[in-house]
């Protein structure tokens, strides 16, 4: 190991006798890890604040309640990896493969996604002030709750997710993304502009969610035929 650009780099066979928990606490400065594979690891916790992961394997790696405040993910791919109760406030993540994982009870206040695959991931109970997401799919996802007020979604794929309660007031979907087939009971979309945003199969269960939302006229037809209506 050796310290660069106020990082401990962290190489694959620093791991042969030491784990990676054991290496953290014995530095002072933050951990960079670039193409490790921590696949299955408990890594849960532990204090990684500040710590750089890039191209790194994580598949199924166990964070709970793990210090991952100010931490970078680039390329990574960690599909169902566990941040159950971990604390990410300030986190980044940037084209991960992060598809069905677990945030259930986390703190990700301010911590951006861009490019992330979210597939089937769950964010039940979340700490989320600030939380954003910019050209990601989260489809089949689990988001009850989380505000999206005056948010600028680029390229966000809702289909199927969980949206029940979420607050979309004032939010404007850009260049496409999609709410097809997801659950929108009990959600806000008072003045969102939803005219990129692709509707299919949408259900209009409370026309009242919709008040102030602006659609096209494809998309209003689109959802009175979802209905029994025809329009003409």
């Amino acid at each position: 190991m050796h310290a660069e650009n106020g990082y401990i780099n962290v190489a694959p066979e620093d791991l042969e006798e030491q784990t990676l928990a054991e290496l953290a606490g014995l530095q002072s400065l933050p951990l960079r890890c670039v193409g490790i594979d921590l696949s299955g690891q408990d890594l849960s916790r532990i204090s990684l604040a500040g710590a750089h992961f890039e191209r790194c394997i994580l598949t199924g790696a166990d964070f709970t309640a793990a210090n991952l405040i100010n931490t970078r993910w680039v390329s990574c791919r960690a599909g169902g990896v566990v941040f159950r109760s971990a604390v990410l406030t300030d986190a980044g993540f940037e084209r991960c493969d992060l598809n069905n994982t677990n945030w259930q009870r986390s703190k990700v206040a301010h911590v951006r996604f861009e490019g992330c695959k979210l597939t089937g991931a769950n964010f039940g109970d979340v700490s989320a002030l600030g939380l954003s997401f910019f050209d990601c799919l989260l489809n089949s996802a689990m988001l009850s709750g989380i505000s999206f007020y005056k948010s600028e979604l680029y390229k966000i794929d809702f289909s199927e997710a969980d949206l029940t309660y979420c607050d979309f007031r004032k939010a404007v979907f850009v260049e496409g993304g999609s709410l097809s087939m997801a659950r929108v009971n009990n959600a806000r979309f008072d003045d969102a502009d939803l005219r990129e945003a692709s509707l299919q199969g949408l259900r209009l269960v409370d026309a009242k969610l919709f008040k102030g939302a602006i659609i096209s006229r494809s998309q209003a037809g689109m959802l009175l035929a979802g209905l029994g209506l025809t329009v003409l």
